[in-house]
C-alpha cells in the first residue's frame, strides 16, 4: 500500500448513542454534539474545520444553516444529497478539496429524528419531492419497501436466489449487533421482540412485509446520528487516533430505461472505479460495510462490487461467511449490526465511514483480527428504480 495516493485521512468519528431521544433533541443538537465528540477523538477543535459536507437533514438552506449553526465560517461548503449514498459522495469530495489544496479538515455530520416523528419510512415513495417519473410508478401505489421486494423478486425469478440465501445477510449483521452494547439498547428502545441471535428460520419465519421480504430482513426506523472528520495528512500526523486513509472513491447513478435490469445497482459503475484508484481488489477486503435498507439491497451490492458475479450472490453468502469470525472466508459484513440491527435513521452512509473505521483502528465490537482494508458503499434512493452509488476504499497504516 505504500505506491497509494494518500490525500486525506478519516482523524475523527462519532455515533450518537440513542436510537430513541424521544423528542427531547432536534437533528440540529445531534449533528453539533456528535461533531464535537468527533473532533476531540481527532484531538482538534471547531476553529481547524475549514470545510462542511451536508445532506440537509438538519433543515434548509443547510449549508448556511449549518455554518452558523456551528460558529464556522469555511471555505468549502457542499450540500450534496443523494439519500444515504450522502455521506461517501462527501468524503469522496473532502478527499479531492483536501488533495487541491482548498481545505485540511472536513466535517460531516448527520442527525435524524426520525423515529420520534413516526415517520413510515417503508411505506412511503421515494423522498425529495415531485419526480418526474412519479407517472411511472406512483399511480399505483408504489411504496419504497414494495420497490425492493420488485428487486428480490427479479433476482429470484432470474438467478435462483432464495430467500434462506437472503437470510444469511440478517443473521450475520444480528450476530455483529449482539455484540455491540449500542445496537442491543436500541433493539430495546425500539421494542424489539425476542432479543437475540437469530437462523434462517427465524427470518423466514418472520412476517411477511412485501412479499418475498420478511420483518427481519428490513431496516429498523430509529434516530441517530453521527459525525466524521477528514483531514490532510499533515494534520493527520499529529491528530490522537491512527488516521485511516481514503485510498479510492467512485460514485454512479441508475434509473428505470427500457430493456434495464433492476437487479443491477449503481454499484456496478461506481465500483471498479474505486477500486481502480485504491489500486486493489475485492479479494484483499477485510470489511464490507454495505447499506442495508434491506437484505436484498446487500445481496445485489455484493455481487456488483465484485465479490462474486452477478446472479451468484445467494451461494456465494451461505455457510455464515459474512461473520467477523470467519476472516479467511471474506469480508465481515455490517460488523456494528447495520440498519437492519443496529440503526437506521433514514439515511444511513456516514455510518459505514463511522464502523469501518472503527474496524481499522481495532476498536469494533465484533473486531476482525488485523483489519487493514475496507469499503464502505452507500445506496441512496430506491434499489429498484432511481438511486445513487457512492463507493469509498479505506486502508489503515
Amino acid at each position: 500500500m505504500a505506491g497509494q495516493s494518500r490525500d486525506a485521512a478519516i482523524v475523527g468519528i462519532h455515533e450518537f448513542a440513542s436510537r430513541d431521544v424521544e423528542g427531547a433533541l432536534s437533528p440540529l443538537q445531534i449533528k453539533a454534539e456528535s461533531a464535537a465528540y468527533a473532533l476531540t477523538d481527532a484531538g482538534l477543535g471547531w476553529g481547524d474545520v475549514d470545510a462542511v459536507y451536508d445532506a440537509g437533514d438538519g433543515g434548509g438552506m443547510s449549508g448556511l444553516t449549518i455554518s452558523e449553526y456551528f460558529g464556522l465560517k469555511p471555505n468549502i461548503i457542499d450540500t450534496t444529497n443523494v439519500g444515504g449514498s450522502s455521506y461517501e459522495l462527501h468524503a469522496a469530495h473532502a478527499k479531492q478539496a483536501i488533495a487541491a489544496g482548498k481545505a485540511r479538515v472536513a466535517l460531516l455530520t448527520y442527525g435524524s429524528t426520525a423515529h420520534s416523528n413516526a415517520r413510515a419510512i417503508g411505506v412511503g415513495g421515494r423522498g425529495g419531492g415531485v419526480h418526474p417519473a412519479d407517472n411511472m410508478d406512483s399511480f399505483v401505489g408504489m411504496t419504497l419497501v414494495a420497490n425492493y421486494a420488485m428487486a428480490a423478486h427479479r433476482h429470484m425469478h432470474e438467478y435462483g436466489t432464495t430467500s434462506e440465501q437472503l437470510a444469511e445477510i440478517s443473521v450475520a449483521t444480528r450476530m455483529h449487533a449482539m455484540r455491540n452494547p449500542e445496537a442491543v439498547k436500541a433493539m430495546e428502545d425500539l421494542e424489539f421482540l425476542d432479543i437475540r441471535e437469530t437462523t434462517i428460520t427465524d427470518v423466514v419465519n418472520s412476517r411477511m412485509i412485501a412479499d418475498p421480504l420478511h420483518l427481519l430482513e428490513c431496516c429498523m426506523i430509529s434516530d441517530g446520528g453521527g459525525a466524521v472528520v477528514i483531514a490532510a495528512p499533515e494534520v493527520a500526523k499529529d491528530c490522537r487516533k491512527k488516521p485511516v486513509w481514503i485510498l479510492g472513491c467512485g460514485e454512479a447513478t441508475k434509473y428505470p430505461e427500457i430493456g434495464g435490469d433492476i437487479t443491477t445497482s449503481a454499484a456496478a459503475q461506481s465500483a471498479p472505479v474505486a477500486f481502480a484508484e485504491a489500486g486493489i481488489t475485492p479479494a484483499e477486503l477485510d470489511i464490507a460495510m454495505i447499506y442495508d435498507s434491506f437484505s436484498i439491497t446487500v445481496m445485489t451490492i455484493l455481487e456488483d462490487v465484485g465479490f462474486c458475479a452477478k446472479g451468484e450472490g445467494g451461494a456465494w453468502v451461505e455457510g455464515g461467511r459474512l461473520r467477523f469470525d470467519r476472516p479467511d472466508d471474506g469480508p465481515a459484513l455490517n460488523t456494528d449490526g447495520g440498519g437492519l440491527s443496529s440503526n437506521h435513521p433514514g439515511m444511513r452512509g456516514i455510518f459505514l465511514l463511522i464502523e469501518a473505521t472503527r474496524q481499522l483502528r481495532g476498536e469494533s465490537c465484533a473486531q476482525v483480527v488485523d483489519a487493514k482494508l475496507a469499503i464502505a458503499h452507500g445506496n441512496g434512493g430506491m434499489l429498484g428504480s432511481r438511486h445513487c452509488a457512492g463507493t469509498v476504499i479505506l486502508g489503515g497504516d
